[in-house]
């Protein structure tokens, strides 16, 4: 697993790609703090902007690589290699490409207006954090998508449908059912419907340590008594941490029974 690995980081990281959504980042984390030279500032914002647009790459580069690569897994196929090494390796070596091109260039900005001597530290680490298991998370389902469609087209559509579900339908659902049950107490509901979206849980997370969540109201006031302890930060995280092994595991059991 550790050869494909390398193999799949190395060939993502030689592409241009990969060059292009590191520079994205590296530049706009330069024009942000250009801007405002306020990292606390440049955190919110950045916050906004990685909540949505990572899980979109993840998505649309996990089927891509996938269906891309798909004369190189059935060479490996006829080798006498596991199937679950051949694409947890490929899988582990797109996340890694991706979560490091979202480190290093949001990482270097930051670093050059002085990181380490401003007192948001953690919570850009956290920023760092919620980004790197978006990726790995919805990497891992745009892989299950492309597994589960043999046609590009129907996968990549429902990609983007599972990427617009995730980041707008589900809170509309959400919102709407919170006023159509206004009535009724809704505390613990909140609270376990946001752990079946990773995109709201590591908003959340963020916003809770950023001291606004009294931005988000009463329901922000509900996720300050659990989320914001550290009992309910750990239960958070372990969630997130779920939502990684789930897929992975879903992942092996589909590649060791697909008929290619």
């Amino acid at each position: 697993m550790l050869k494909v690995l390398k193999y799949s980081f190395y060939d993502l990281m030689r592409s241009r790609w990969s060059y292009v959504y590191f520079a994205f980042y590296l530049a706009l984390g330069f024009l942000l703090l250009f801007l405002n030279n306020d990292l606390s500032k440049g955190i919110i914002t950045l916050m906004n902007i990685i909540i949505v647009l990572v899980p979109l790459i993840a998505t649309i580069f996990g089927v891509m690589y996938y269906y891309d690569s798909r004369e190189f897994i059935e060479l490996l196929l006829a080798q006498p290699i596991k199937r679950s090494t051949i694409f947890l390796g490929q899988y582990l070596g797109l996340s890694l490409s991706l979560t490091l091109s979202l480190v290093l260039g949001l990482g270097i900005p930051f670093l050059v207006y002085g990181l380490f001597d401003s007192t948001q530290l953690f919570n850009f680490l956290l920023l760092l954090l919620a980004g790197s298991f978006l990726t790995l998370i919805f990497t891992a389902l745009a892989y299950l998508i492309a597994l589960y469609n043999e046609n590009k087209i129907k996968g990549f559509g429902y990609a983007i449908l599972l990427w617009l579900f995730m980041a707008v339908i589900y809170d509309g659902i959400f919102l709407l059912s919170l006023m159509l049950l206004q009535d009724y107490p809704l505390e613990g509901i909140t609270l376990f419907a946001t752990l079946f979206n990773p995109i709201d849980l590591s908003r959340i997370l963020i916003l809770l340590q950023l001291d606004i969540a009294a931005l988000l109201g009463y329901t922000g006031a509900i996720f300050k008594e659990f989320f914001g302890t550290a009992k309910g930060f750990i239960f958070a995280f372990s969630v997130l941490i779920l939502w990684v092994i789930l897929p992975i595991v879903w992942i092996r059991w589909k590649a060791n029974r697909k008929d290619f």
